[in-house]
């Protein structure tokens, strides 16, 4: 009897929005790779997983993904035989408002001095 070839993926984890840890999502945002990541799907809504500017291996890739997705950055679906990546802004914003907004900002160098009450 012959051997089958065809492997199945294991489902994607994926936190609820009520369940995305501020700490976890900040771990995941401190990683230089993982920024770049998430500062490329800011610019597109999804993207192919094998298509991002990261200079790694599959396999190290693989894991920048995983801390994205469990700690609730990013969301992965699967399509035929390829994997789509899209950041799951709505449910950060709707978590913890102006957090990726403020993290994109400040990574990119844009982000305004903040101003004490009195001005200063």
């Amino acid at each position: 009897m012959p051997r089958t070839t065809s492997r199945r993926r294991t489902a994607l984890a994926h936190p609820q929005v009520e369940d995305i840890d501020l700490l976890d999502v900040l771990h995941a945002l401190s990683d230089p790779t993982r920024m770049t990541i998430v500062r490329t799907l800011a610019a597109e809504p999804e993207r192919a997983c094998g298509t991002f500017p990261v200079d790694v291996a599959p396999s190290t890739l693989s894991h920048h993904f995983k801390v994205l997705r469990e700690s609730g950055v990013i969301r992965q679906r699967e399509e035929a035989n390829r994997r789509l990546t899209a950041l799951r802004s709505a449910d950060l914003e709707a978590r913890f408002p102006a957090l990726l907004a403020t993290v994109l900002a400040a990574y990119d160098g844009a982000a305004e001095p903040l101003e004490g009450p009195d001005g200063a």
